[in-house]
């Protein structure tokens, strides 16, 4: 399925990238492999040792010059890159009035600007060869909070935002960007997981749903969950909401009529930001008269 493709996988050397690098080798892409430490090579190795192609290329992704060196060793190597899967993270959890700005940074800038720095080191790529496939690795905690993690929710959410425009500002080029919220029991949730949940969460349940992301016929602003062998889709919607107007008592009547506004019945999943606004003119062009 993806004889040919080449993919870069951070955060691999174990857990979820590992999983993710494997089996992306197993359906024929030629994978570079990034990590911290020994990690990385163990990977390469291992997936060499299958019959597949892999290079292991050591460097935080925090680290321009390092991902830039990568990025310039797959292209000498094999000539493009299709596939980029942004997996590097960490956790620094705390409840957020015991947390340092340095911790709350730490983690912004490895699952954030990580993926910022990696992604656009691929863009120009992709770019010339009107073909690429990116995935972002969001949460439940972005999506939706989880007590002690305001650094990484903060962080994961953000990635969805930055999926939702390069989506669009790739989609003339053929470069879909996608977000991949797992579920797995990995070192980063050692101590978090009862081991009767670990059993069920491995990360191998997690990696098949790249299939879908970076495959030739892949969605693009998709939110893919998976977790357990389950998965599920998660959507950013808009409400059709009321229109209220304006005065001085604008914003009672907006309490009056909270329910109406919060009403999903008519709820809607926009192409691009701009929906709101033009939702919110039409409905005041309506209330106005104009048409």
């Amino acid at each position: 399925m993806l004889k040919d493709r080449v993919a870069i996988v951070t955060g691999a050397g174990a857990g979820l990238g590992r999983s993710h690098a494997l089996l992306l080798a197993r359906y024929g892409a030629k994978v570079v492999v990034n990590d911290l430490g020994d990690g990385a090579t163990a990977v390469a190795a291992e997936i060499v040792a299958a019959g597949g192609e892999a290079l292991a290329a050591t460097g935080s992704v925090t680290d321009e010059a390092a991902v830039a060196a990568m990025v310039a060793a797959a292209q000498e190597r094999w000539g493009r890159i299709d596939i980029l899967v942004n997996n590097a993270g960490i956790l620094r959890d705390v409840s957020f009035g015991k947390m340092s700005i340095a911790d709350f940074r730490l983690v912004v800038d490895v699952h954030l600007m990580g993926a910022v720095i990696c992604s656009k080191a691929v863009w120009d790529v992709m770019k010339a060869q009107n073909h690429g496939r990116i995935v972002m690795t969001t949460s439940s905690s972005g999506l939706y909070g989880n007590f002690g993690q305001a650094n990484y929710g903060a962080a994961k959410m953000a990635l969805v935002g930055l999926m939702q425009t390069l989506a669009i500002e790739g989609a003339k080029n053929d470069i879909r960007v996608n977000c991949l919220a797992p579920t797995a029991a990995t070192a980063m949730t050692e101590n978090l997981l009862p081991e009767t949940v670990k059993a069920l969460m491995q990360p191998e349940m997690v990696s098949p749903a790249l299939l879908k992301l970076v495959g030739d016929d892949a969605p693009t602003r998709a939110i893919l969950c998976a977790g357990a062998g389950h998965f599920e889709r998660a959507y950013v919607t808009l409400t059709a909401g009321d229109h209220i107007g304006g005065g001085e008592d604008a914003g009672e009547r907006l309490i009056e009529r909270w329910d109406a506004v919060s009403d999903r019945t008519h709820e809607s999943v926009p192409d691009a930001g701009m929906a709101q606004l033009q939702q919110e003119v039409a409905a005041a062009m309506a209330a106005s008269g104009n048409r």
